[in-house]
């Protein structure tokens, strides 16, 4: 790649999304990396360290994605690209040793606890659950007086869908004193509002599919670490349990990539905006959004993220006619610009009652709403908002 990881380091973030992964720079080359359609490569005799053999192993249009990640997330060696965050999430958890112990947040993404709870259930790991802002707890779950110590401590931070904010680099070092690798799902804030491996975590994990990628398009993960070992760890078993990236869809990813720093500051400041307004409307039982400096995580936030990110949740409350539940739930139906659908991270502003999901936690509130902030205009946003919560009067 054309753009080295020395120089990466003395730019901007805002520069680096789209500067990395470009080819290298000679007369008549494409500005932009090609897209590689090829299952296998030419070869003879045995293969040695860099040679890419086939395409299970290795493709090109992967290369440039995965050193750009790489760049921004401040690491030492390329990341891993992954047919989806799940695939990323199954990778990152076969890092426990059969019987480890795994301390992961009761509030995380529902697809990483259906995983992890599976993987408990037959017998391959133990799964203890955690509020992972609760850091007096996280260390007790760690290394407990009367049990064993923890093998791998998952953190997420901002919590899906609570937004809870973790302490990282307390945790990170109590993790790593108890002899746990450090995971941290970096999806909610992007590499361009925080670097978990500055704050000491040993593997960042991201669903490409939501902001780095950006356009609600692709179904992509990864992961990323300077740690040699880990990576040829992680790297086998993509190659071994085939969860590989289509290289179109890599390829859609970088593009995506290069806007990602316009997006995140417009989508910021909008969920800023609109989070300041929903805190004092009178159909909203609660928020959170940890920019608002009454939120339980404001303070802890602003000491290791570079923002606040663009996701917050509302509570609705209740009324003589309608649960909270059901009051969301008419929310949702209400609008108009808001699109009721899952997943978050596109341009688009996308709305949904957390608990319509059967796997989503019950200590979910099933009146919660979460809301990703897109770049749409934010006094548009709001007056879509406006006229559904009104609706809740009618």
């Amino acid at each position: 790649m054309s753009l080295s990881r020395e120089h990466a380091a003395d730019l901007s973030p805002d520069t680096v999304v789209v500067a990395a992964g470009r080819p290298e720079r000679s007369h008549d080359q494409p500005v932009n990396p090609p897209i590689v359609l090829s299952s296998t490569y030419f070869g003879t005799g045995a293969l040695s360290d860099g040679d890419r053999g086939y395409g299970r192993y290795a493709n090109p249009t992967w290369d440039p994605f995965e050193e750009a990640l790489a760049q921004l997330e401040g690491a030492e060696l390329p990341g891993l690209l992954y047919a989806s965050g799940l695939a990323a999430v199954s990778s990152a958890l076969s890092l426990v040793p059969a019987g480890g112990v795994l301390v992961m947040p009761t509030h995380s993404y529902a697809g990483s606890l259906v995983m992890a709870t599976e993987l408990a259930a037959k017998g391959i790991l133990e799964l203890r659950t955690v509020d992972i802002a609760d850091t007096d707890a996280v260390k007790a779950q760690l290394a407990p007086a009367d049990g064993k110590a923890a093998s791998m401590l998952w953190i997420e931070s901002p919590t899906n869908p609570m937004l809870g904010i973790a302490d990282v680099q307390t945790l990170a070092t109590a993790a790593h004193e108890a002899g746990a690798i450090v995971v941290t799902d970096n999806t909610f804030s992007t590499p361009l509002v925080q670097q978990p491996l500055s704050l000491g975590s040993d593997v960042v994990l991201h669903s490409v599919t939501k902001y780095l990628a950006g356009h609600s398009d692709v179904v992509l993960g990864a992961l990323v670490t300077s740690n040699a070992e880990l990576r040829a760890e992680l790297l086998h078993h993509r190659i071994i349990h085939g969860g590989i990236a289509g290289p179109f869809e890599a390829w859609l990813a970088l593009r995506g990539l290069r806007t990602l720093a316009l997006r995140i500051e417009r989508s910021q400041a909008s969920a800023a905006t609109l989070a300041e307004r929903l805190s004092t409307h009178p159909r909203v039982e609660s928020i959170r959004f940890p920019g608002l400096p009454t939120d339980p995580g404001h303070e802890r936030a602003k000491s290791q993220m570079k923002g606040f990110g663009s996701i917050l949740c509302i509570q609705l409350a209740a009324d003589g006619t309608r649960s909270g539940a059901d009051a969301a739930d008419q929310l949702v139906r209400a609008l108009h610009l808001w699109i009721p659908a899952t997943s978050l991270g596109g341009v688009e502003s996308l709305i949904e009652r957390r608990r319509r999901h059967t796997a989503e936690p019950l200590s979910v509130p099933d009146n919660l709403v979460r809301m990703s902030v897109g770049i749409e205009n934010v006094e548009d946003l709001w007056t879509d908002l406006e006229q559904a919560l009104t609706s809740l009067d009618r």
